[in-house]
C-alpha cells in the first residue's frame, strides 16, 4: 500500500513542479533578454526556493559562525543529484555561479541561458589553452566580487556516499587566495536518488561550514587542504546516511 502512495505522490509531484519549472523558466529567459539576470537575483531565488516546496521536501539550513556571508569565496559541496543547483542556491546568503561542462554550452536556449547567467565553461576535453581560458574566466569573476561554487567529486554520488575530490578547484583558490567554504548536503539521497525517478518524503539539511582561508596555503600543502575539505564536507552526508537509510 505504502508503495502505491509513493509512486502516486511522486508522480503528482513531478506533474506538479514540473509545470512550475516550465513556466518560470520560460518567465527567466524572457527576462534575461532584458535584465542581466547578474543584476536581478531575487527572481531566481524565488524560483528555486519554490522548487523545493512544490517537490515536497522539508528543507533547512545551518549556517556556521565562522562563515563570513560578506566574503567573496569558492564554495565546495557534495554532489547528490540534479536538485543540488536548486538546493545550495536556496542555502547560501549571496550571489554565486557555478563551473558547467562547455558543451552544455552549445545545448540550445539553455545554453545561452548558462552564458547569460554567468556561468563558468569546463573543458570537457582539458588542453593547456582551455584550461588558462576557464581560469581567466573564474578570475574575471571573482574579482568582480562574484562567488563561485564547484561539485569536486565530478559527478552524482550513486550510492550515497562523498567520493574523492579532484584537486582543480583547490590549485584555482590556492593560486588566487580566494577562501574556501565546505558546504554539506544532507538527506537528499534518501529523498532523490540518480537513476531512480522517485521522490521520497524526507527533509535536506544543508550545512554552510567556517570559512577557510587560503591565502597563505603553500602549493605543497594543497592536498591536504582537499583532504580537509572533503572529511568536513563528507561528515554530516554520511552521518545522515547512517541514521536514516534511504527507502527502496
Amino acid at each position: 500500500m505504502r508503495k502505491i502512495y509513493l509512486t502516486l505522490r511522486a508522480l503528482l509531484l513531478w506533474a506538479v513542479s514540473g509545470i512550475h519549472f516550465a513556466l518560470v523558466c520560460t518567465f527567466l529567459l524572457f527576462l534575461a533578454v532584458f535584465i542581466d539576470p547578474r543584476k536581478n537575483d531575487l527572481p531566481q531565488r524565488v524560483f528555486f526556493r519554490n522548487i523545493l516546496r512544490l517537490i515536497g521536501v522539508r528543507f533547512e539550513v545551518h549556517r556556521s559562525l565562522g562563515f563570513d556571508p560578506q566574503r567573496t569565496s569558492i564554495f565546495i559541496c557534495n554532489h547528490v543529484n540534479i536538485f543540488d543547483p536548486f538546493v545550495v542556491y536556496s542555502a547560501i546568503p549571496q550571489f554565486f555561479r557555478g563551473f558547467e561542462l562547455e558543451s552544455h554550452f552549445k545545448i540550445p536556449i539553455y545554453g545561452w541561458l548558462m552564458g547569460r547567467f554567468g556561468n563558468i565553461p569546463v573543458p570537457d576535453a582539458p588542453s593547456r589553452q582551455s584550461l588558462e581560458t576557464m581560469t581567466s574566466r573564474a578570475k574575471k569573476a571573482l574579482d568582480s566580487g562574484v562567488s563561485l561554487i564547484a561539485f569536486p567529486e565530478g559527478a552524482r554520488t550513486r550510492d550515497g556516499h562523498v567520493h574523492l575530490f579532484k584537486k582543480g578547484i583547490f590549485n584555482l583558490a590556492q593560486k588566487f587566495g580566494i577562501p574556501i567554504v565546505p558546504v554539506s548536503i544532507a538527506g537528499s539521497y534518501q529523498f532523490f536518488r540518480t537513476g531512480n525517478w522517485m521522490l521520497y518524503p524526507g527533509k535536506i539539511t544543508v550545512y554552510v561550514h567556517d570559512t577557510i582561508e587560503t591565502a597563505n596555503v603553500e602549493r605543497t600543502d594543497l592536498d591536504d587542504l582537499r583532504r580537509r575539505v572533503q572529511e568536513i564536507v563528507s561528515m554530516p552526508a554520511e552521518k545522515s546516511l547512517q541514521e536514516n537509510p534511504p527507502e527502496g
